[in-house]
């Protein structure tokens, strides 16, 4: 009868204790919402950013540097941070199905003996978690983009959302429930490519220091997998980003839209702008993703350490 009983014993205790999924999914979302709240002003610059100088106008802002000082000038310190209900929302929805549903993946998929999934099983499990967030939190970044560019326009063309609801309920009301998934298409894309790079980049290159015996578990080792995995993610989403942000933020023409999908946008930033303008802003993008990767990460992990050691015993 002992024999009978241990079998079961040794399912129960091969591997260690987790956090349930609903603390997975709360803990995403509230990594990514206070990651946010730090870094609303770069996405704030990095949204302007792409869309200065698009149609063939003149750039509005030669650097970073020059978009966060105009915008400080016209707008004020409060300007910076228009779009933060939208940048929470979008990290509520977006960042909560993500990490959450990789998370859980990614623990189903590790071996028995603790062995991680390989580079490309990584890949595709935060392609499923990007795309998946990204339709779920789509109407959140229709806002947001919305929201952010607003101030650069003409008073008399400007959208004047009071917060994110007001804007959604807006945009429903005026253009459409459809309007809300604008851009799905490229959001969802722009999440594929985000999220291969950015999530599997992350848990590789962790392992990759771990592995080299100059780091041990603890923010150190966060903090520089993130910025690699930053860097990473930059580089591989900057062009899908722009024809996102347009698409999202364009507006109807003698009832035509400004674009009839990506490729349009694609083929008009390279014609009118140049073909590097597809990485139009970079040094704004890395500098909201890094610290924004960076930041979620250590809350992430430090909140899932704090879970094990109260509630786990761990």
């Amino acid at each position: 009868m002992a024999a009978t009983a241990s079998p079961g014993a040794g399912r129960m205790d091969g591997k260690p204790r987790t956090s349930p999924k609903s603390v997975k999914f709360l803990f995403g979302g509230l990594a990514g919402m206070g990651a946010t709240v730090f870094v609303q002003p770069l996405d704030l610059v990095k949204n302007r950013m792409q869309l200065s100088g698009e149609g063939a106008k003149t750039r509005e802002y030669k650097t970073s540097f020059h978009a966060l000082t105009s915008i400080l000038k016209a707008e004020g310190l409060r300007g910076i941070y228009t779009g933060l209900s939208a940048g929470l929302l979008r990290q509520a929805t977006y960042t909560t199905t993500r990490l959450g549903i990789y998370t859980v993946l990614f623990e189903r998929l590790t071996g028995a003996d603790g062995t991680p999934p390989g580079f490309l099983l990584k890949a595709l499990i935060g392609m499923t978690a990007g795309a998946t967030g990204a339709f779920v939190g789509t109407p959140a970044e229709v806002a947001l983009i919305r929201m952010t560019a607003d101030g650069r326009l003409p008073a008399d063309q400007r959208r004047g959302y009071k917060n994110v609801f007001n804007a959604l309920i807006r945009i429903a009301r005026e253009e459409g429930v459809p309007t809300l998934w604008r851009g799905c298409i490229p959001t969802m894309a722009r999440a594929v490519v985000v999220n291969a790079a950015q999530l599997a980049s992350y848990s590789q290159s962790k392992q990759f220091l771990l592995d080299s015996g100059y780091f041990s578990d603890n923010i150190l080792c966060h903090f520089c997998a993130s910025m690699i995995s930053g860097l990473v993610t930059t580089a591989a989403s900057m062009p899908v980003d722009i024809v996102k942000t347009r698409i999202q933020n364009m507006r109807m023409i003698d009832g035509k839209p400004e674009y009839k999908n990506g490729l349009d946008v694609l083929l008009k930033v390279v014609r009118y702008e140049g073909f590097f303008s597809l990485w139009k802003g970079f040094t704004p993008y890395y500098a909201r993703l890094g610290p924004h990767t960076v930041l979620t990460f250590i809350f992430l992990e430090q909140m899932n350490k704090a879970y094990k050691r109260l509630f786990l015993g761990g």
